[in-house]
């Protein structure tokens, strides 16, 4: 199976991913017919655990959307797991230096170019028996997250580390390592400063830099800053974005009946 976030890279276009918390194969499938171009798995904040995220996985087929998961940490255990589970991207939190960024995709790469161990046992679902080995080192997308001052001093030097698809900025723990407030969508100059500095880095290197946003206005203005993959919020949050949204309609379109 061709890795549609590497085409749609290729195409010069940006990637639209979703994000799933709810540890549901019902509510990814939903998801996953909702024009997403991949959907990640959240296996740090969510609620999912790798049996939910096989479900999901799952429940994707039939559907064109390139599965992914943000694992809990740079463990290589993990990391070979969620890969032969069918994971076709790897978003991986808190990589603050070089050595932490080739350790990590050291743990995506089969041989020799890592020290991925052999077992595809779903993974290898998605082509000829025998032929996943031979294009996972290249389909597989290693993206480490940038969300910390001593990352961000480290930026050049994560960024050389070859493997690498692109990097992927978690704005709220960003924000958080330079004393501000947590949340997604940045607006302080010193966070932009960051941002433009890693853009220029990123397009200098030929990989992809990634973004959480807290949903369709935020990620609009992120593609225009020159982001190559914008995350609307995740699955709970758009429910609840949509509920909300729907219970205070009705309450002002009822005439102070409801």
């Amino acid at each position: 199976m061709a890795n549609k976030v590497k085409e749609i890279w290729a195409s010069g276009r940006a990637v639209v991913n979703g994000w799933l918390a709810i540890p549901s194969g019902f509510s990814a499938e939903v998801m996953a017919q909702c024009g997403f171009d991949s959907i990640t798995v959240d296996l740090q904040h969510g609620v999912q655990d790798y049996h939910s995220m096989v479900q999901c996985f799952q429940a994707f087929g039939g559907h064109p959307v390139t599965p992914m998961v943000r694992v809990p940490w740079n463990e290589p255990g993990i990391i070979g797991k969620v890969l032969d589970g069918g994971a076709y991207g790897v978003i991986c939190p808190m990589v603050n230096t070089k050595a932490e960024a080739e350790a990590f995709v050291a743990a995506c790469k089969y041989p020799p170019h890592g020290n991925r161990s052999n077992g595809p046992i779903r993974a290898g679902l998605y082509g000829d028996a025998g032929a996943y080995q031979k294009t996972a080192n290249d389909e597989v997308l290693c993206l480490p997250m940038i969300e910390t001052r001593t990352a961000v001093q480290n930026m050049e030097a994560i960024l050389d580390v070859e493997g690498l698809s692109g990097v992927y900025i978690g704005p709220s723990d960003l924000g958080f390592s330079y004393g501000l407030v947590p949340k997604l969508d940045r607006e302080e100059p010193e966070i932009l400063k960051i941002y433009d500095k890693l853009l220029k880095e990123c397009d200098k290197r030929g990989i992809y830099p990634g973004i959480h946003c807290s949903g369709a206005t935020g990620a609009a203005r992120n593609i225009a800053m020159g982001f190559k993959l914008v995350t609307l919020l995740n699955d709970s949050g758009l429910l609840a974005q949509a509920a909300k949204g729907a219970v205070a309609q009705t309450r002002k379109d009822s005439a102070g009946r409801a």
